[in-house]
């Protein structure tokens, strides 16, 4: 965010500035070029661009041509398939298709994550900027997959386009958050740019559908989850419910809450927030940087059918020995969060 932006202006063909920034936002620091304008004044100061009317229809403009710029690289991105039409006759494409083709994924692979400062930046023009967002996904590692193409391949049912963000590609595929969604083939997005977790705090939906991070809040799969097993999961916490109040007590000091989990299938237990509260990954960033992070702490999710559970509940009577499998649950699972354990030389 410190480059010197890359616009040069200029005013009735005469230089005035190499680096005037106020011409475009700063999401767009990445673009060269040169603006001559002839309603400035030549004795035109940085003080006098911040504030002037000219200077801000001039940075709309700018604006708008280049996300229009990259909404055609977009389109193009991909070469259509050749398709016959009913006279017989094979569309053909045009050598300026073929020129652009692939080139948006150039682009994204340099300054995808720069383009999705916008989000948070620049209301206006929210819509435009996620609809040139790309992102890998549970169906493909490369970044490629747009918000509409998801909406596109939503199941029948899905109310929700579903994401994980993560400091990894291989630790977002392999969060065990993910383990319901894959047994019931929902897509979800792999989101790994540092930015994915800040900018998805100013966009909440896309086309009307809401946008749900899976490692928040309860799991909710709406008509995706038949009456079965929403059944099976409430007679299973209710069961569960000694061994539960156990494991608060026990880990009062690191859980908000313990709870049997709807997400996990194979793994022994999850982390997770409530929703609208800051994720383990985000105050680990915060930290990293040296910003002040409030104390939150996350939900422990244990999934009942799991055999470290059950020698979990087997262990009830034994007061010491329940205590240390609570706590080496919980750091296995703050470890496959891509966090520590507290005391790291106690785990071991």
């Amino acid at each position: 965010r410190d480059k010197k932006a890359g616009i040069k202006l200029y005013v009735k063909r005469v230089f005035i500035m190499d680096d005037a920034e106020s011409l475009l936002p700063t999401y767009l620091r990445f673009v060269k070029g040169v603006v001559d304008s002839a309603d400035l004044p030549l004795n035109v100061s940085r003080e006098l661009l911040q504030e002037s009317r000219d200077v801000k229809a001039i940075r709309d403009g700018c604006t708008k041509r280049v996300l229009s710029m990259l909404e055609d690289l977009a389109k193009h991105d991909q070469l259509p398939a050749a398709t016959e039409g009913a006279d017989g006759v094979t569309d053909v494409v045009s050598d300026e298709d073929k020129a652009k083709a692939g080139k948006y994924t150039k682009f994204y692979a340099e300054f995808g994550a720069v383009l999705k400062e916008g989000l948070g930046e620049d209301f206006g023009n929210k819509d435009r900027l996620a609809r040139l967002a790309r992102f890998a996904s549970t169906t493909t590692d490369t970044v490629s997959v747009s918000f509409a193409d998801y909406k596109a391949r939503m199941k029948e049912g899905q109310e929700a386009i579903y994401y994980i963000t993560a400091d990894t590609l291989a630790a977002a595929k392999n969060s065990p958050q993910l383990e319901v969604f894959r047994k019931k083939g929902i897509e979800v997005l792999l989101m790994t740019d540092r930015v994915d977790e800040w900018a998805l705090q100013f966009l909440y939906d896309f086309d009307g559908t809401p946008l749900q991070s899976v490692a928040k809040g309860a799991v909710d799969l709406g008509k995706l989850q038949d009456e079965a097993e929403k059944k099976a999961a409430e007679a299973a916490a209710e069961s569960f419910k000694p061994v539960l109040d156990k494991l608060k007590d026990a880990l009062k000091d690191k859980a908000q809450d313990v709870r049997v989990t709807t997400r996990l299938v194979d793994s022994a237990a999850c982390l997770v927030v409530e929703d609208g509260d800051m994720s383990t990954q985000m105050a680990r960033m915060l930290k990293q940087v040296g910003q002040n992070v409030p104390d939150q702490k996350p939900i422990l999710e244990v999934n009942a059918e799991h055999a470290l559970v059950k020698k979990l509940e087997a262990s009830t009577g034994d007061d010491t020995r329940f205590n240390d499998l609570a706590h080496i649950v919980f750091d296995q699972t703050m470890l496959a969060e891509g966090g520590l354990p507290d005391d790291p030389a106690a785990y071991v």
